[in-house]
């Protein structure tokens, strides 16, 4: 039996694109036949703006693999500044919707500017110290592995979803455990598969081992696919014979 490439699989269009699209594209059809229902909504008063962004985000993490993968390799594109711009404007929308949901459902959702911008933000934080700390380490290891950029990213990504669920999320589920709860979910779910990310690196990096690439195939899955079927289901949780909140005035 011939031995696998895993790296060869994971730059693949079967891992790298068609295999991301299942998961969106069922939950926008099993949405089109079932809309949510407020009432059983972790915060009723923001189940709409939680609706439509699961909605948006939907579609863009449909967009973001073909964009970042079959577009990119035609000739007009492959060797442009949308090469680069291009692959970090999706990381970066990535990060924001987390940010986005929590700001919106931790504080308020009518606050859609003050929260996009803040969430922003934080979002940038992350890759500034990520690129500065790989500049600085690029001159003292000349021959640092290019990988390491993106274990920095990682490291950091995950860092900040694990400190906000301890320093910020406790204060929020003083005034709301059930928001509470919900929000350490977000982030816990989005720390593992950064935390997976980094540990296939290290095994890529470190180890030089090709099995690497297979284990970073299932954060892609949870990044890409399960990110918004995971916070819609998990915000429309409550069962049907559960009391609710009313929103409020």
């Amino acid at each position: 039996m011939p031995e696998i490439d895993w790296q060869q699989a994971y730059y693949g269009d079967l891992q790298g694109v068609y295999a991301l699209l299942v998961a969106p594209l069922a939950f926008l059809a099993w949405r089109l036949a079932a809309a949510p229902d407020p009432e059983r909504a972790v915060a009723p008063e923001t189940a709409r703006f939680v609706s439509l962004l699961t909605l948006v985000f939907a579609v863009e993490t449909m967009i973001d693999p073909i964009a970042t993968g079959p577009l990119l390799k035609t000739a007009a594109w492959a060797d442009g500044w949308l090469a680069r711009v291009i692959p970090f404007a999706f990381v970066l929308l990535g990060d924001w919707r987390v940010l986005l949901l929590a700001l919106g459902v931790g504080r308020s959702a009518r606050r859609l500017g003050e929260n996009a911008l803040a969430a922003l933000g934080l979002s940038l934080v992350v890759p500034v110290v990520a690129g500065g700390s790989y500049a600085v380490a690029g001159r003292i290891w000349p021959d640092l592995h290019g990988q390491v950029l993106w274990m920095l990213y990682e490291l950091g990504f995950g860092l900040l979803c694990v400190g906000l669920a301890r320093v910020w999320v406790p204060r929020v589920a003083a005034r709301d455990p059930a928001v509470g709860a919900f929000l350490r979910a977000v982030f816990g779910y989005s720390a593992a598969y950064y935390a997976l990310w980094l540990f296939a690196d290290l095994l890529i990096v470190a180890g030089g081992l090709d099995l690497g690439w297979a284990i970073r195939m299932v954060p892609n899955q949870l990044y890409y696919a399960f990110w918004v079927p995971f916070v819609y289901w998990r915000f429309f949780a409550a069962p049907a014979s559960a009391p609710v909140r009313k929103a409020s005035a």
